[in-house]
């Protein structure tokens, strides 16, 4: 029987960490053995610190809990967020590998349409490896897929793509929803013969997109200091906006550096629908605010002198405070947070020219 299209070659072990935010045991991990075992994984616990985290046997990984993060970053803890999936991004901070591919606990394996089980990292890495096409869009989707190409009318003097910095998978089973949509479709589900479509495209330049970090992977070389996920959950009067937030603002660096974003494969089956009424109290203001937000960042001009995502991040804080503050107060916080992450960023990856590796070491590996 011939491969499915869902079929790439895995990545290299030295590649890729695997990072993961949980309150909970990971029994979803026995579920990924097949696809995840080789790799290093990275655990990032919220809540109570004290509570033990069961990992299955056989996985190589790091946790980090809260007393951890507060031991190893000291007062710059304060940009981690707290009781909230936001705190994933510590997990990039304390990776050295290339290629980051973030998941949640609630995300299995998927299969598709021809009941072939999908390794979504596998094809995560393929989408990061292969070039991306901002500037101009192909109709077929990606054209460096096997068997598919750029068509007629297509410039060639834009063939060679650009890098691509972000792949952005998607979910069967449990849509990612905000809360007044699963109100008002409880029962709705993307099931794999109706929703499934095989397909990567890049997102042009100039386009924004709500970027969800279930299913998420990206080059922590090109971009990984513009992912920050930003100060939401406890203490903070927004939550569930920590991808978008970072996809905003990594979508706008990556269009100023000339890097690419890829979005669609590969699936995974989202297997929890969250309590709507909940996150109807997290998204709260969110849900106004990003009527602003977003034509803030459609309107965004990084100076030319900004080339490197560390000074696009930084140009970027320095226009929220300026701008997003009459919103709320709360982005003056937010603002100073971004400047925080970016010197913790600096401090534990310095450059090759430069200062001393701060230890890292995890309160629990394997």
């Amino acid at each position: 029987m011939s491969p499915p299209e869902t079929a790439v070659t895995p990545p290299s072990t030295d590649e890729v960490d695997i990072v993961i935010p949980t309150i909970r045991n990971l029994d979803f991990l026995e579920q990924w053995r097949p696809f995840f075992q080789p790799y290093h994984l990275i655990i990032v616990q919220d809540g109570d610190p004290s509570i033990e985290i069961r990992v299955p046997d056989g996985y190589d990984y790091e946790l980090y809990n809260r007393n951890d993060i507060d031991r190893i970053l000291g007062p710059k803890s304060s940009c981690i967020s707290f009781k909230d999936g936001a705190c994933r991004c510590f997990g990039f901070l304390v990776s050295k590998k290339k290629y980051i591919f973030t998941i949640d606990d609630d995300c299995f394996v998927a299969k598709d349409p021809n009941g072939q089980e999908i390794n979504a990292l596998a094809q995560h890495i393929h989408n990061l490896s292969t070039p991306s096409t901002p500037f101009f869009f192909n109709t077929l989707y990606d054209p460096y897929r096997a068997g598919a190409d750029f068509v007629r009318g297509y410039p060639f003097s834009l063939r060679e793509g650009v890098p691509t910095a972000i792949s952005h998978g998607l979910w069967l089973n449990i849509p990612d929803y905000d809360a007044p949509t699963q109100l008002v479709k409880p029962r709705e589900r993307n099931t794999r013969s109706s929703r499934y479509v095989d397909a990567v495209m890049t997102i042009p330049k100039g386009t924004l997109f709500p970027m969800c970090a279930m299913n998420l992977a990206f080059d922590r070389e090109l971009i990984g200091p513009a992912m920050y996920f930003g100060l939401m959950g406890e203490g903070h009067p927004i939550g569930r906006y920590d991808d978008m937030w970072a996809g905003w603002c990594a979508k706008v660096t990556c269009d100023h550096l000339g890097l690419g974003v890829k979005t669609g494969l590969p699936y995974l089956s989202h297997s929890k629908a969250s309590n709507p009424f909940v996150n109807l109290k997290k998204e709260y203001k969110g849900l106004f605010w990003q009527e602003e937000l977003i034509p803030f960042f459609q309107n965004v001009t990084l100076p030319k002198e900004c080339t490197t995502a560390q000074q696009c991040y930084i140009e970027l804080s320095k226009l929220v405070k300026e701008k997003l503050v009459t919103i709320d107060p709360y982005f003056e916080k937010l603002s100073d947070a971004m400047v925080t992450w970016i010197d913790a960023w600096n401090e534990l990856n310095p450059s090759t020219d430069g200062g001393a590796m701060v230890e890292v070491r995890p309160s629990k590996h394997k």
